[in-house]
């Protein structure tokens, strides 16, 4: 072979490495994810649903501390910090940022319009203005959805089946979380064909929560609805010591309520819809626009039960219920 010949060959083969080298760099970078969460920080992330996050993205092939990095910030329940939080992520130029809730997505959303976001856990996003329909988003927000006000009308049909004599409800919503007045008209309405009186209360820390407890005893509600929120998910355990103290049924939509002795749970997976939306985050990091990412709504839901506090409560489970549901906790 000439020399000349040599040379072109030589020119011909740089020509296509270094894209290649160049598009291997980028993947082996070290990326960097936001995650912004309303509630506090757990004691142990792993072994909490936020962690099925860091578990998704493991088995998608990123490592924490070699070619991925999380960046937690938690608002411990005050929703006030959340556009402060956000913003800190925006500033730090995160690759994406990962949300938990919609009251934490609104607050992304309006700290940038470049950065893509994920959610794992929204509530109806068409309309609360985070995408422009499921199937295309159109900006930079997609995940999973959260069917919220659609399970309304289930949680009033299950506590029925538990207290067929029930007339008043008690609702605990968390105004500050901008998918719970659309939650608590759904309920007010289910209820209203069913005969229930709804009142609603709205707590926004552990006091308030306290507080409302105290005035469904006074008022005599006769069962309690929580609705579904990352701050009233860390006080679980508060909320399910009240309820148990004032002998009165609740339900909500996330199993770690009924892990914590609430009565009974309607509803997704938690933990694995945030691995899920790992899935997504790997998409984005690949290219991918998340405008152009359909987001995803639940197909499958569970009911669970704590036969343990029905007894404690002096409930019997009736069979249809026990049929019904996919996990009973002893």
């Amino acid at each position: 072979m000439t020399t000349r010949r040599k040379l072109i060959v030589a020119l011909g083969a740089g020509t296509l490495t270094a894209p290649l080298a160049s598009f291997a760099q980028q993947q082996n970078r070290m990326r960097r994810i936001g995650f912004l969460v309303p509630a506090g920080r757990p004691a142990s992330l792993d072994s909490h649903f936020y962690g099925g996050f860091a578990r998704g993205m493991r088995e998608l092939g990123y490592v924490e501390g070699r070619n991925i990095a999380i960046e937690w910030r938690f608002a411990d329940g005050n929703y006030q910090r959340l556009p402060d939080l956000a913003a800190e992520l925006v500033r730090m130029n995160v690759d994406v940022i990962m949300i938990a809730g919609s009251a934490a997505t609104r607050a992304a959303q309006q700290a940038t319009a470049t950065i893509p976001i994920v959610c794992a856990t929204m509530s109806d996003p068409v309309g609360n203005g985070f995408a422009k329909s499921l199937i295309r988003p159109g900006g930079n927000i997609t995940g999973l959805s959260l069917t919220t006000t659609d399970m309304s009308p289930k949680h009033i049909e299950l506590l029925k089946l538990m207290l067929p004599k029930l007339t008043q409800l008690a609702v605990l919503v968390n105004l500050g979380n901008p998918a719970h007045p659309a939650t608590l008209k759904s309920i007010e309405a289910s209820a209203k064909k069913l005969g229930v009186r709804v009142r609603s209360l709205d707590a926004r820390n552990p006091d308030g929560i306290a507080g409302n407890f105290a005035i469904m005893k006074r008022e005599r509600a006769e069962a309690v609805i929580v609705a579904v929120d990352a701050f009233f998910l860390g006080q679980r355990q508060q909320i399910a010591d009240l309820a148990l103290k004032d002998r009165l049924p609740s339900m909500f939509s996330a199993q770690e309520h009924v892990e914590a002795g609430g009565l009974m749970s309607y509803g997704q997976n938690l933990a694995d819809m945030y691995r899920r939306a790992a899935g997504y985050v790997d998409k984005i990091l690949k290219g991918a626009k998340p405008g152009d990412l359909p987001i995803e709504q639940p197909a499958v839901f569970s009911l669970a039960i704590n036969r343990k506090t029905a007894k404690a409560l002096g409930l019997a489970i009736p069979n249809e219920l026990l049929v019904r549901a996919d996990n009973v906790i002893e």
